[in-house]
């Protein structure tokens, strides 16, 4: 079988006249531009040989490439998935090429990623998950943050603040105080939470919130239940939740898909929501169109952060912090009592 040998860029030089040092400057990028002529012979011959330019060789010439990296904690949750579509979205119309990975929440596995990213020259990343409030843990991806922008890469965050790079931040403890005073406000009084991992400064700082919102009317929660940041997270603590008999009349989870687990767990013990039980969650996702009852949440601009994001990271000015608030939006899964 005979294969014919790729096209080099010595076939390009020897073909256009020029040095090999000629052709990789007009292909290839650098900070010495050959004269016109020069330039339209190289790219001619390169078009007639079907030379394709390489990749690495134009990260070198000039120092980054036009990839983008996305990091996220686990690209199946909906919150995630969304923010990481307005990111890939805002690259697209820059005419960037997105590179995505998942964390699985798993730190090591993310300093890694971002150490890969800086390794192949990428122009920047976005950074999507929860800061981790493990000081051993911070102080080690605050070493490799550094050290990526050191490169000359782009980075923003989002909800992951307290690092040297842009951050986008929703505004968590507002969102979740404020939803607390409006289901109060609809005459419910016995809370639980469904708090999700306490080394989760997201997960706590939605706790800390709802319950400032209810301690403004003198209300303590009956129960504080933590779980995964998960689906599946939510259910077991609703499950737990019955088994203790509480009393509560309002759950509210830290995330929306907390509380979709958690409404699954109530039908499966015969619970009718809200008849017997208010719930509500936070973020708003999209999957929630086709939940029923309808969730009450907070919502967020999850894609706006994702776009935002992107700007930011390649932009090049000095780092910013940018604060995104929640809605409230009441719907079927709470009543008035």
């Amino acid at each position: 079988m005979n294969l014919k040998a790729p096209v080099t860029l010595l076939d390009v030089a020897q073909r256009a006249g020029v040095s090999v040092a000629t052709a990789s400057r007009v292909l290839n990028g650098g900070d010495r531009v050959p004269r016109q002529e020069l330039q339209e012979r190289v790219r001619a011959a390169a078009e007639e040989l079907g030379y394709t330019p390489n990749a690495q060789a134009q990260a070198l010439a000039k120092s980054s490439t036009n990839v983008v990296g996305i990091l996220v904690h686990d690209i199946e949750d909906p919150y995630f998935a969304a923010i990481a579509n307005g990111v890939m979205r805002a690259a697209d119309e820059k005419n960037l090429l997105v590179m995505m990975a998942s964390t699985f929440r798993d730190a090591d596995r993310e300093i890694t990623y971002l150490s890969s990213l800086r390794a192949q020259r990428a122009r920047a990343a976005v950074m999507i998950g929860s800061r981790r409030l493990d000081e051993d843990v911070l102080a080690r991806t605050t070493r490799e943050v550094e050290a990526f922008l050191n490169s000359g890469a782009g980075l923003a965050l989002v909800s992951q603040p307290g690092m040297p790079a842009h951050t986008i931040v929703p505004d968590n403890r507002a969102g979740a105080a404020q939803l607390a005073r409006e289901l109060v406000g609809l005459g419910q009084r016995e809370f639980a939470i469904l708090a999700g991992p306490d080394e989760l400064a997201t997960a706590r700082d939605r706790r800390d919130g709802f319950i400032a919102g209810l301690a403004e009317a003198g209300i303590e929660p009956r129960a504080v239940l933590q779980g995964d940041f998960t689906r599946d997270g939510g259910y077991a603590a609703a499950g737990e939740l019955v088994d203790r008999e509480t009393g509560v009349t309002c759950v509210f989870a830290v995330n929306d898909v907390m509380a979709v687990g958690a409404m699954s767990a109530f039908r499966a013990r015969g619970i009718d929501v809200p008849g017997e039980l208010s719930v509500a969650g936070f973020d708003d996702i999209a999957t929630l169109r086709d939940v029923w009852p309808a969730l009450s949440t907070v919502r967020l601009p999850l894609e706006q952060m994702g776009r935002r994001a992107l700007e930011l990271a390649v932009s090049g000015e000095s780092p910013a912090t940018e604060t995104f608030p929640g809605e409230v939006v009441i719907r079927a899964s709470t009543r008035r009592l």
